[in-house]
């Protein structure tokens, strides 16, 4: 867990931005940071979130490697051109929003990469935050391999008529039968995008599913509360959620 490691441990790492297969056979840039050694080591797709491929998606990737995880971070916004992420993000938000089906694609091409590697050990997890978030339990859903995943407040997961656009045309709840792994959900009791009542709906879906998950809330936290570059920090509540987080990790991606 977070601040346990041992003072006396070899520690190495290395992370770079490659090119993997994504959507379609397109060839899109990807963040892949692992442990150095042998392995073997169980692997994270992280889908990066609105503010698009950014820093803060880089060194949550590398916070997954310092505990023993190689992680590929795919640049699901690669489509709309380079640039800054709030620049890119900008452009996707104009275009109509990230198609499902191309995030689906690059998630697949993530997990089918990590598990190529060498060191790999054949055990890979899928976690996002904020429409990262719903990306994760949609790719849960969807596509075959990954074997746990995480969900921090993802929204729009429960979604109206209204919500769906061409880009999203299905909510993700409706997929719930079809979710394949463990899942863990991370939110802030404070947060609009999911409300606690949406967080609700999508509890009583996986129950009459029979799926197995943890929901873990947290009063005095809305959106967002891991990102402490913004106001909606909150330190206490984050750090008890990425030791969560860790442990079902752990649990379930290296047993």
């Amino acid at each position: 867990m977070w601040n346990q490691l041992r003072t006396d441990a070899y520690e190495g790492m290395l992370a770079e931005t490659i090119t993997l297969t994504g959507h379609n056979g397109d060839r899109i840039h990807a963040y892949l940071s692992r442990p150095l050694g042998e392995g073997p080591f169980p692997g994270i797709v992280l889908i990066p979130h609105m503010p698009g491929w950014d820093e803060f998606s880089r060194e949550t990737a590398r916070r997954f490697s310092q505990h023993g995880y190689a992680v590929v971070c795919p640049d699901i916004y690669c489509r709309f051109g380079h640039g800054t992420p709030d620049e890119i993000a900008a452009k996707a938000r104009a275009a109509g929003g990230l198609p499902d089906a191309s995030v689906m694609g690059d998630a697949e091409g993530s997990l089918r990469y990590l598990t190529s590697l060498p060191y790999s050990s054949g055990k890979v997890g899928v976690m996002g935050m904020c429409s990262g978030g719903r990306h994760a339990f949609l790719a849960a859903c969807q596509v075959d391999g990954f074997a746990a995943a995480v969900d921090c407040w993802g929204g729009r997961v429960v979604a109206s008529t209204e919500d769906l656009t061409p880009a999203q045309p299905v909510a993700p709840i409706t997929y719930t039968d079809q979710l394949g792994c463990p899942l863990l959900g991370i939110f802030g009791n404070d947060d609009k995008y999911p409300t606690p009542e949406q967080v609700n709906i999508q509890e009583d879906e996986l129950k009459k599913h029979g799926k197995e998950y943890a929901f873990h809330r947290y009063d005095g936290a809305g959106h967002g509360f891991f990102y402490y570059h913004t106001e909606m920090y909150r330190p206490k509540q984050a750090m008890d959620a990425w030791n969560k987080i860790f442990d079902f990790v752990d649990e379930h991606l290296r047993t």
